[in-house]
């Protein structure tokens, strides 16, 4: 058998046994001009749904060409049920955030505004490129939803409490303690639904915290004796909760 294609994209359409896909024009752009593909030459399809597929170039194009799927090479492996939620900082680090969380499988990005955010505004459909570009790169066959920004207040008016909410607390700092979470799962069975909460780079304010701490199901969690960078803080809080309760054991 053939290795996997090294060219992977992410496309918006059905795949399938005998599946054309049209290639766009940015797509035609990429694989025909940059890295000078032929007819019969093959590339890797995933969309989100039917998992990664080989298919090769049937017709190309300055503007556009055909791709046409010939076999799965992945099935669609989907991440456990855990949320990244993050106060937005500096451009160029927010974008680490969501490529990082991606890679780390989390299940749903979403931009939170506390009271000392200070990024208020977001563009959600770069940053939800910033996702696809990282499930692309990292062989992942799921793109996790990056949702347009929301506040803090609204996001926990609405809070389902059947879903465990771990609030990093910088005022926490000590010991990593998200190790006892692992006491909420099974061996071999899935993780419960999940969401980390990264603050800003000022910290949650006192109203925040209070809140926080009065809430069901909310679990106050340390990531250790240093006070961590936002960035950090959450590419911190989605590994440890990988190794202790995700599906990395």
């Amino acid at each position: 058998m053939n290795s996997r294609p090294k060219i992977r994209l992410f496309v918006d359409h059905p795949l399938g046994e005998a599946q054309s896909v049209p290639v766009s024009r940015d797509h035609a752009n990429y694989l025909f001009n940059v890295m000078r593909l032929g007819v019969g030459a093959e590339v890797a399809l995933f969309n989100g749904v039917d998992g990664e597929w080989r298919a090769e170039v049937a017709a190309k194009g300055k503007r556009g060409g055909v791709l046409v799927c010939t076999e799965q090479t992945a099935a669609l492996q989907m991440p456990p049920d855990v949320w990244l939620l993050f106060a937005p900082i500096k451009k160029a680090r927010t974008d680490f955030i969501v490529e990082k969380a991606a890679e780390l499988g989390a299940a749903r990005i979403c931009p939170v505004r506390t009271a000392r955010t200070n990024s208020e505004r977001v563009r959600q459909d770069k940053l939800q490129a910033h996702a696809m570009e990282a499930a692309e790169q990292c062989g992942g066959t799921f793109v996790p939803p990056v949702d347009e920004i929301v506040s803090l207040e609204a996001l926990l008016d609405r809070w389902d409490a059947s879903r465990a909410l771990v609030f990093a607390d910088e005022a926490a700092v000590g010991p990593s303690s998200l190790s006892p979470l692992a006491g909420r799962t099974v061996l071999a069975a899935a993780p419960p639904p999940a969401a980390i909460l990264i603050g800003p780079e000022g910290g949650f304010s006192d109203a925040e915290r209070a809140r926080l701490h009065a809430m069901q199901n909310v679990h106050v969690v340390s990531l250790g004796p240093r006070i961590l960078r936002a960035d950090t803080a959450a590419v911190s809080a989605l590994t440890l909760w990988q190794a202790a309760v995700g599906d990395w054991g």
